[in-house]
């Protein structure tokens, strides 16, 4: 299983941003997947996931009405769209994809079973 993670990129405050995720080695239908972030000097969290179905979305309070997360199980992707972006959402930013079977728990770490490399968001003032 592999998740690629891309679209990263230095943008100013106020700017826009379009990450994807790419799964491989899973169709995507059957899972849950999430958006987490590490900014430096800061603890991993969580920020973004959508179920498998995508009937359920989920934010973190930072990035709600900023972020919207989407997935298009034909391309096997997810979507984060960041809008009015921040200087405190530079970090580096997470795709990760859930059990299968289990309950969506989004914000726990441990709920996902595979995660991609990171793409790096660097937002300036």
């Amino acid at each position: 299983v592999q998740l690629q993670a891309s679209g990263g990129g230095l943008v100013q405050a106020g700017g826009s941003l379009r990450l994807s995720c790419a799964v491989s080695g899973r169709t995507l239908s059957n899972y849950d997947m999430g958006w987490f972030r590490q900014g430096p000097g800061k603890e991993r969290e969580f920020v973004s996931a959508i179920s498998w179905s995508g009937s359920q979305i989920f934010y973190a309070d930072s990035v709600k009405g900023r972020f919207t997360i989407t997935r298009d199980n034909s391309k096997n992707t997810v979507f984060l769209q960041m809008n009015s972006l921040k200087p405190e959402d530079t970090a580096l930013y997470y795709c990760a994809l859930g059990l299968l079977g289990l309950k969506i728990v989004p914000a726990r770490a441990d709920f996902y079973a595979y995660w991609g490399q990171g793409t790096l968001v660097t937002v300036s003032s």
